[in-house]
């Protein structure tokens, strides 16, 4: 039995997502979704459950990350929903809960720690320096003053306890 929480549609609109109330149901947005064609992913679905109340089912399902926000939901939708907006809303909420699966986790960690969502292996850095590059990108990683204002972005957001 599913217990709607009626306080959810407030929950989302203070997360981002206040224009879930606008979707009327139509499924162009699951229509032509590209990761609906691959995977059990149907985006109209999640907005009608979110409209309804159904944190748990929400914050617990694994159709919530199979979104990759590529906007074709946001492009087609005849009422401007902003669809990928609302489904990064609920992703915060769920990963605010502690709904966050290890290889999510693992990503925010090397955020935190190298500021980089994936590390440069050895390999990549050995490759690098073959094409005549740097071992190390000229990003976060070889400037310390961006590493520490980058961190100090990630302690301002409250990035940094998703890892902790």
């Amino acid at each position: 039995m599913v217990t709607p929480n009626p306080d959810f549609a407030k929950e989302i609109a203070e997360a981002g997502g206040e224009e879930v109330k606008m979707c009327f149901q139509c499924g162009t947005c699951t229509a032509g979704c590209p990761s609906g064609r691959q995977t059990s992913y149907r985006v109209r679905k999640l907005m009608r459950m979110a409209q309804l109340g159904m944190k748990e089912e929400i914050v617990s399902s694994e159709e919530l990350w199979q979104c990759s926000t590529c906007y074709t939901c946001v492009e087609r939708c005849p009422r401007q929903v902003p669809v990928v907006d609302i489904v990064v809303s609920l992703r915060n909420i769920a990963v605010a809960e502690g709904h966050m699966y290890d290889a999510h986790k693992k990503t925010a960690e090397n955020l935190a720690s190298v500021g980089h969502a994936v590390t440069v292996s050895d390999k990549i850095s050995a490759l690098r320096e073959e094409l005549g590059l740097p071992a190390v990108p000229p990003t976060v990683l070889a400037n310390d003053a961006a590493m520490s204002d980058f961190s100090k972005l990630l302690k301002a957001t409250g990035f940094d306890k998703i890892v902790e």
